[in-house]
């Protein structure tokens, strides 16, 4: 049996542990805890002071919090809100959003900056939507016809760009036609199960079954999150794709099951945000931040020009389609919508370290997009806070919902 130490994982823990500990001392101080983790990383790594590697403990523990990061994401999808004039309008955002993408990464590799035009697209057309979301609830504006507005619009951010990154660029060499197959086997092997939840959780039989562990140390409803979060990770890695295509695959199927009141359970999503953002999501940021290479990016002026660069490409990408909004929401609000979807740190880490892996980026490019990540988290979601102030939204719920029937219609 492999010896294994556990002192780098004790740091990892003790960075996750301390990092919004000492925040909480400093309310006002709106700094997210995702870039300080980060931060604390590169101070602990190979950048810093070298006291902690990346070993096979933090590995685990990183990958674990990958997929609960992904999982997450699904889980925040809320398939009520992607219908009628929100979804169309969202959606044209989207391919409006992509296009922007594709153009100003071109102009960035024609000047010689990136050899991946697409892969750099991908991840600046991406939205942080589980940083946005409680930034809409801390400013009480969730269940507004603004918050859904912008959590539509990240959702199909979300969706698009996990679904492009690995349609087109999987650790497996295989051609564009059969990833679209095996992604789309994915999909149909989870529209089976999520049928097959649904049906099964209304057994009566089964439903006591769940009720009466949902306060023991059984813990069914937990494991089977675990479980369906993990059986997905399996399927997407055996066919090919990338794992963060199965995480989120699996929030969806739980989220869609979970709304159709299949595995309902007030405390359920509680728990899970519980074990995933308080033990291993941390673990994920302060490993992205070990992994940072810091040399490539000091060693590099040019890099150093790319960070306020590509920070703005993502205000850029992701802003100017807010103006699209504007049926629905006052100019106040527009621009406050495009500072939030243009925040993204998460997906950009996730697709900086593909990219790196696969050759397509180099690494003190990848350690410029991070770092533009890191930029947009600190300052798009404190503008939109900013500009919000106590502004009314522009039609109502109830128009809002009039405008959906009359789309329907």
């Amino acid at each position: 049996m492999q010896n294994l130490e556990f002192s780098g994982l004790f740091a990892v823990a003790a960075s996750a542990f301390l990092i919004p500990f000492v925040l909480g001392f400093f309310p006002r101080l709106r700094l997210p805890a995702s870039v300080l983790e980060v931060v604390a990383g590169i101070l602990l790594g190979p950048a810093g002071f070298a006291w902690v590697k990346p070993d096979v403990p933090v590995q685990v523990f990183s990958l674990l919090g990958l997929a609960f990061l992904l999982f997450f994401a699904g889980l925040e999808i809320d398939f009520k809100h992607l219908r009628g004039r929100p979804l169309q309008l969202t959606l044209l955002g989207f391919v409006v959003s992509f296009g922007l993408a594709f153009l100003v990464a071109s102009g960035l590799g024609a000047l010689g900056w990136i050899s991946s035009p697409l892969l750099v697209a991908i991840i600046l057309a991406a939205t942080g939507l589980g940083v946005i979301i409680p930034v809409l609830k801390d400013a009480g504006r969730i269940s507004s016809v603004f918050g859904q507005t912008v959590i539509a619009g990240a959702t199909i951010a979300d969706l698009g760009t996990v679904i492009l990154l690995s349609l087109f660029f999987s650790r497996e060499s295989k051609s564009v036609g059969v990833q679209v197959l095996l992604v789309g086997l994915l999909l149909l092997l989870a529209i089976i199960t999520l049928a097959f939840i649904i049906r099964a959780a209304r057994a009566g039989r089964v439903e006591r079954v769940l009720a009466g562990s949902q306060d023991t140390t059984d813990q069914l409803r937990v494991r089977g999150a675990f479980l369906l979060l993990i059986a997905f990770i399996a399927v997407a890695e055996r066919l090919g794709l990338e794992v963060i295509l199965g995480a989120f695959v699996g929030g969806v199927i739980f989220s869609a099951a979970d709304h159709g009141r299949a595995i309902n359970h007030p405390n359920l999503q509680k728990k899970l945000e519980a074990v995933g953002y308080g033990v291993f999501v941390p673990a994920f940021f302060v490993t992205s931040g070990l992994k940072f290479d810091l040399q490539a990016l000091l060693a590099s002026p040019g890099a150093l020009v790319q960070i306020p660069v590509f920070l703005l490409a993502l205000l850029i990408v992701r802003g100017l389609p807010a103006l699209l909004y504007r049926p629905l929401l006052n100019p106040r609000e527009m621009l406050a919508a495009g500072f939030l979807q243009a925040t993204s740190l998460g997906f950009i880490v996730i697709g900086a370290q593909l990219g790196v892996t696969l050759t397509l980026l180099e690494p003190a490019t990848g350690a410029a997009l991070v770092a533009a990540g890191m930029g947009s988290l600190l300052l798009f979601p404190l503008f939109a806070l900013l500009i919000l102030g106590r502004g009314d939204t522009k039609i109502s719920s109830a128009e809002l919902a009039t405008l959906e029937v009359k789309d329907a219609n």
